[in-house]
């Protein structure tokens, strides 16, 4: 790079992009080149607050810039990607890669042939809670996850499947890391044109099953996964970035002291719980950080283009699933 700096830029400042925009604008490794957005006064605002330029169109920003997140409704990531990436600009697509596993191949394929780095936004697999995961999991056999939303109308060009449970999907398919054998969904539409609440069963050819709940209806939000595995049972929170687990060694500990009259038959006061350690950071910042860094270095990101195409394709199977359903009963 001919500059000691990595200069992004950031296509679409709305609710998400301007906080990519902020931290590009703080970033050691970055410098906020400058922004692509068709809302003037949203425009203005961002390049007053961090002293950026508003480029006119794609091809200049991509021009402009050596990597470029792209912050747009998701039936608009090829759209935007495609020009941005002919320019020669490495991409953030924030999650899904595309609304289509059509559009995606069309992304990743010019990104080959641009030799340009995608990483996909979901955004999950940098919060501290996944890196206690990928440290402590190592054969899980039982996944829940729940995430929940109040209804908004940001994300609703998707249903909640490619909007919120995709992000479950992308962790799950990082911890379990074996090809699935079956998929049993169900969905319900409430207000928006699709499913606003979803639940899908998703069994691993290694025999590891997830069931995963999402719903975009709800009085609160939740961020929710719990994981049994053969020595262990975690339950943690990625909002709150706190958990806790039982170790089945402590179990074991447990149940002998109980056998010594050491504890009371059923005093779940002397459950061995242990509070998980989690050291608090902002997710956003760390993907962005993670992103500028590959791009500097030329390597491969953490989430690349694979897992999320692997996460798309499994989002639309369950889409594809409720919108049978659907029509079967109407």
């Amino acid at each position: 790079m001919a500059s000691s700096k990595i200069r992004c830029g950031v296509a679409g400042v709305g609710s998400l992009g301007q906080h990519h925009a902020r931290i590009y604008a703080s970033l050691p490794g970055a410098e906020l080149t400058g922004i692509f957005e068709t809302n003037d006064a949203r425009a203005a605002e961002i390049c007053a607050k961090y002293c950026c330029r508003r480029f006119a169109t794609l091809d200049e920003l991509g021009a402009a810039c050596d990597a470029v997140s792209v912050v747009v409704p998701t039936d608009r990531h090829a759209e935007v990607a495609l020009p941005l990436l002919a320019r020669g600009a490495h991409l953030l697509i924030e999650k899904p890669l595309c609304a289509s596993l059509e559009e995606a191949e069309r992304v990743l394929a010019a990104a080959r042939a641009a030799a340009r780095i995608v990483q996909v936004g979901h955004i999950e697999h940098f919060n501290p809670v996944m890196s206690f995961l990928e440290k402590e999991i190592d054969a899980p056999r039982y996944i829940t996850a729940e995430r929940l939303a109040p209804y908004q109308m940001r994300g609703t060009e998707v249903g909640v499947v490619l909007d919120l449970m995709i992000h479950d999907i992308g962790i799950v398919l990082a911890l379990v890391k074996s090809p699935i054998e079956k998929i049993d969904s169900v969905g319900v539409t409430v207000l928006s044109q699709s499913e606003d609440i979803a639940n899908a069963r998703i069994q691993f050819k290694n025999g590891c099953v997830a069931n995963l709940s999402a719903s975009r209806m709800s009085t609160k939000k939740a961020r929710e996964i719990r994981i049994f595995q053969g020595d262990a049972y975690l339950s943690l929170d990625f909002m709150n970035q706190a958990g806790h687990l039982v170790r089945k060694s402590d179990i074991l500990d447990y149940g002998l002291k109980m056998k010594m009259g050491l504890v009371k038959a059923g005093d779940l006061s002397a459950l061995p719980v242990r509070e998980i350690p989690i050291e608090k950071g902002e997710p956003l910042a760390l993907e962005l950080a993670h992103f500028v860094d590959s791009v500097a270095r030329a390597q491969e990101p953490k989430v690349g283009g694979a897992l999320g195409k692997s996460a798309l394709e499994v989002a639309i199977t369950i889409t594809e699933q409720i919108r049978a359903g659907k029509d079967r009963t109407e």
